[in-house]
């Protein structure tokens, strides 16, 4: 089976009504080239780091602008939207880092929110502390979309293995990986662990990204990309600037790798390791 698939990069602005006029050509122009499945990187509906002005801006998902928006879009278009994740208020109060995913009649079939917060400090002197703002979720998604199995993950997602593994052995053919990854650590690791997240589970990994300098004063690092289950890169923005690229994934190619090397199959439970003298 195939499926065509549109992977949108953004440079999200600090504001919803800025965020929409900044997404919605791109999304359509996504639609207008043919893609059935549609995906947005992390923070598509706003992107500001100064949480006294984010805060007030936040909106539960089904009340934010950006996201009905997108909605519109899809039933208008007759496509599946995956936005990669909108900032939203929780219906407890607290805040996510949630990804929704749309359907061809405009509603949304499937949430996530993101697990792993990025509470670092890195050596170029960046610090990070997004637990300061967001709650984790605490369950893994999958969705279906066009035919296709989704597992959905988000940006620091995709340094912890097991996650993606847990969705494979749920019968996800496509990891989504959508990010604002910083320049420092896109440059090291962006493509290398989207590889290796393929290679591991035999999927297709898509990878839409924020990029380049953001009004908010952050740097992202682009290069959206769409890895095989073999491991290669067959898709690529190679800068940093908003745009869309399209891929054509042939979800065969998912049951051919994993027969191949049949990594999933073959895992065994241990115990240890023992600590020795």
């Amino acid at each position: 089976m195939m499926l065509r698939v549109a992977l949108v990069q953004t440079r999200t602005p600090a504001s919803q009504a800025a965020a929409l006029d900044h997404v919605l050509p791109l999304v359509r122009q996504a639609a207008e080239g043919g893609a059935r499945l549609i995906a947005t990187p992390e923070g598509t509906n706003i992107l500001q780091k100064d949480r006294e002005a984010l805060l007030p801006q936040l909106r539960a998902l089904e009340d934010d602008p950006v996201v009905v928006a997108l909605q519109d879009v899809a039933r208008a278009s007759g496509v599946s939207i995956l936005i990669g994740s909108a900032l939203v208020k929780r219906e407890d109060g607290l805040c996510a880092n949630r990804s929704a995913l749309i359907s061809p009649d405009g509603d949304i079939t499937a949430t996530y929110d993101k697990l792993h917060m990025f509470d670092v400090d890195l050596p170029n002197g960046e610090r990070a502390r997004e637990s300061a703002t967001y709650a984790p979720g605490d369950a893994a998604v999958l969705a279906q979309a066009q035919g296709a199995k989704l597992g959905l993950t988000i940006c620091y997602d995709l340094r912890f293995p097991a996650l993606h593994r847990a969705l494979a052995l749920a019968g996800a053919q496509v990891l989504t990986t959508p990010a604002a990854f910083t320049r420092s650590t896109g440059v090291a690791h962006w493509e290398v662990l989207l590889r290796a997240r393929a290679i591991e589970t035999g999927s297709f990994v898509i990878a839409p990204a924020q990029g380049g300098f953001h009004e908010d004063g952050r740097g992202t690092y682009g290069h959206s990309l769409v890895v095989a289950p073999w491991g290669e890169v067959i898709a690529e923005l190679d800068h940093d600037e908003p745009g869309v690229l399209f891929a054509d994934l042939d979800l065969d190619l998912v049951a051919k790798a994993r027969t191949a090397i049949p990594a999933l199959a073959n895992a065994r439970p241990f115990s240890g390791p023992v600590a020795r003298p």
